[in-house]
């Protein structure tokens, strides 16, 4: 595997490179020598962040974690980078897909599925064109975390979220 590994607010040493190599390196018996891991690691007040981005053909295998600790860190993004490749591996290799950046080993290999997807309900609802701005305000008098809209502007289905420190996100499709 290919590491890519960058800092936010601290300096990447030899030992924290060391320690993350060391231990996503676990997870070359489920990629192939090609793969690249993309690893942010920065520190945001107290928090010490990981993020671990893995682009594989078709998918984004993606974990963040946070704690106290960076090292502390890395392990539990391994460990839950390590959990999802298990339990989605039939979904995230499919068999119609060139499944060419993971090892023949994990592809052969049957792992107990821990639980399926199971969507338990299903919401429709009339979706109005409206600005951007109309649908943080419709999402905040709901108190949701997102709100599906029809955006005004371009006539297409969009999603605002809410991020942290009090900002907002707008999800656009990309044609």
């Amino acid at each position: 595997m290919k590491f890519i590994i960058s800092g936010k607010n601290l300096q990447i040493t030899d030992n924290l490179r060391a320690a993350v190599e060391d231990k996503l390196g676990k997870l070359e018996r489920y990629f192939t020598p090609e793969t690249e891991v993309i690893v942010t690691l920065s520190i945001e007040k107290d928090r010490q962040k990981v993020e671990v981005t893995i682009p594989v053909k078709g998918n984004i295998i993606r974990s963040e974690q946070t704690s106290n600790d960076m090292y502390v860190s890395i392990d539990l993004v391994e460990e839950v980078i390590e959990r999802q490749l298990r339990k989605y591996k039939n979904k995230i290799i499919d068999k119609k897909q060139s499944a060419v950046n993971f090892q023949k080993a994990f592809i052969d290999r049957d792992y107990a599925e821990d639980e399926d997807v199971k969507i338990i309900r299903t919401k429709k609802f009339d979706i109005k064109p409206m600005y951007p701005e109309d649908a943080c305000v419709q999402m905040e008098l709901l108190g949701h975390d997102f709100y599906v809209f029809c955006n005004a502007e371009t006539d297409q289905v969009n999603v605002v979220y809410k991020r942290k420190g009090n900002t907002y996100g707008l999800i656009e499709p990309e044609y």
